[in-house]
């Protein structure tokens, strides 16, 4: 029976074992995407496939966060990879998310900078999000206020205080992306961030941080000093 299986066969078992066995974390980029692409793939060998996804995109980070449209660009990628590529980086997002609505943010803010950048880093267009807060820092919601190109996205401070106060909210925390990869605020950044203090402060809101992500970290505008 063996010698009528498709080399890929023992595989694909081998590999499903050894995750079973060592865990995802023990696994490099291309075998945790092979896994993935078992699923929708199943009569294929899907090693050059997984190699070649990571050639263009980068990590597994990044060919989950990338478009359909540049995903179907690989050879052997149709819409059924896609959607088992968008559930697994949905789940991601999901199970991030539930780690800072567990408890206050200022006190997990390592989580909250884990989500933020699974949620955003390797956008290929800037989104602005907003975090808000109760009085004890909880997380009441978490909104994406507006997105833009890839480089520029509008915010209007009056709008972001005014889904403040719908909201109820005490507090903000401001988080955006820079698909340039480089988290480093501009003046723009800046300039944004001290407009919306300023007409959230006689509201009573506070606006703990801006964060802004990338895929080489991250910079929080309070850590730097700048607001």
């Amino acid at each position: 029976m063996s010698d009528d299986l498709p080399h890929y066969h023992g595989h694909r078992d081998r590999l499903r074992a050894r995750f079973m066995e060592v865990g995802g974390d023990a696994l490099p980029d291309y075998e945790l995407l092979e896994l993935v692409l078992f699923r929708s793939i199943p009569r294929r060998d899907v090693k050059p496939i997984a190699k070649e996804l990571l050639k263009r995109f980068g990590t597994f980070a990044e060919v989950l966060a990338a478009s359909p449209s540049r995903l179907m660009e690989v050879d052997g990628i149709g819409e059924s990879v896609v959607t088992d590529l968008k559930i697994v980086e949905a789940s991601a997002r999901r199970l991030a998310k539930g780690e800072v609505a567990k408890r206050p943010v200022l006190s997990s803010w390592s989580s909250v900078l884990d989500y933020c950048r699974t949620a955003m880093a390797f956008m290929d267009k800037e989104q602005f999000r907003l975090l808000f807060l109760d009085k004890r820092n909880a997380l009441i919601a978490d909104e994406v206020q507006q997105s833009g190109t890839v480089d520029h996205t509008p915010v209007y401070p009056r709008e972001v205080v005014k889904r403040a106060l719908e909201l109820s909210a005490s507090a903000l925390v401001l988080v955006h992306n820079h698909p340039s990869g480089d988290p480093t605020p501009s003046a723009a950044d800046i300039k944004m961030t001290r407009e919306i203090i300023e007409v959230a402060r006689p509201l009573g809101i506070t606006v703990h941080d801006h964060i802004i992500v990338g895929r080489e970290g991250h910079a929080s505008l309070k850590g730097l000093r700048l607001i």
